[in-house]
């Protein structure tokens, strides 16, 4: 039977559309961590209740801690493997030598009556002093701000992924990206490739604890400066639905500040980023654009509960709230596959 050319051209224009309905990708999930040092001991329950639900991330994002234990789980480290490392004794060691600095705020006042700033002492004259400006500059450009070099958890990170190498972490089991702060700048930096411990590393370089980080023409400090949730990132990804693990405890409330009240300062990024502290707007509208807020109340722990019983205890609720969530987590499994 001869066909004529014009139904062969509508049949050509039709079919692609046709076939592209029928096999709409599912939604893509994605799993965001947040920082919190210690407190990342619960995120173990949620990931074990992922696991339960059958539930397989497209994406994991994490800041700090969270880029710790979501870098370690896209690189094919299961729930269980992760909790063995908080339960381990070299975990502990990592930290604990100076962990009384991990509680210090980013801004705090010493005994001498001088103001500090990630553990920096600000000089005690400002205004526009440019020998002020310079050597505030130079401390945090210096790369030694930090009180530990954070060598036994580099070399630990190493040791886990010496058999991950990538150019990007999309190519890793699961694609992974974390949050870094460029502390000349103050700007957030999303690791996307190249070493994966290294980069897990700078999301965890707390600002007066661990020396920043070097790489890629940054100087790299603790992404928790800026984005301590970063959902958003999720969604530049690609993600359809957020699932987020939120460890902060003391929830920020979100002021306006007048700007005008600094132009007379140094033009200097962390004075001004102390001043406007835009992380907590960051962190609040993350929040709420999370489809699934999950939030383990570890009221009593911070960032420096390293201690055995601690961690057991943290392990222990963050089980407890992932077996909370896993009927939601199943119902969610069951949606995400419905043919559309």
């Amino acid at each position: 039977m001869k066909i004529h050319p014009i139904w062969l051209l509508l049949a050509c224009l039709l079919l692609p559309a046709h076939a592209s309905h029928a096999q709409t990708a599912r939604p893509k999930v994605a799993l965001v961590l947040g920082g919190g040092g210690a407190k990342g001991a619960a995120h173990v329950g949620v990931l074990r209740a992922i696991e339960q639900s059958g539930i397989r991330p497209d994406y994991v994002v994490g800041t700090s801690i969270g880029g710790i234990v979501g870098g370690l789980y896209c690189a094919g480290y299961s729930a269980d493997e992760i909790e063995h490392l908080f339960r381990s004794q070299e975990w502990g060691s990592l930290l604990t030598d100076r962990v009384d600095s991990l509680s210090r705020r980013v801004w705090h006042e010493g005994e001498d009556g001088r103001a500090y700033v990630f553990g920096i002492p600000l000089p005690v004259r400002m205004g526009k002093d440019k020998r002020a400006e310079g050597t505030i500059r130079n401390l945090f450009e210096s790369g030694k701000t930090g009180l530990l070099r954070g060598e036994q958890l580099s070399l630990l990170l190493d040791s886990m992924l010496r058999l991950r190498a990538v150019e990007t972490f999309s190519q890793l089991p699961i694609p992974f990206r974390c949050v870094a702060v460029d502390v000349g700048s103050m700007e957030e930096v999303v690791l996307h490739g190249g070493s994966l411990a290294e980069a897990m590393r700078a999301s965890m370089a707390i600002p007066g604890v661990f020396t920043p980080v070097r790489r890629d023409g940054h100087l790299l400090i603790d992404g928790g400066a800026i984005n301590n949730l970063p959902v958003d990132v999720a969604r530049g990804m690609g993600a359809d639905i957020v699932i987020a693990v939120d460890l902060t405890q003391h929830q920020p409330k979100e002021k306006e500040r007048d700007s005008k009240q600094w132009e007379a300062l140094p033009d200097i990024p962390q004075l001004r980023w102390l001043l406007s502290r835009p992380d907590r707007k960051r962190y609040l509208a993350n929040r709420r654009n999370a489809d699934f807020y999950i939030h383990p109340d570890l009221t009593g722990y911070d960032a420096a509960s390293f201690t055995p019983a601690k961690i057991d205890s943290m392990l222990q609720i963050g089980h407890r709230t992932g077996q909370e969530m896993l009927s939601a987590l199943r119902t969610l499994k069951l949606q995400i596959e419905k043919p559309q």
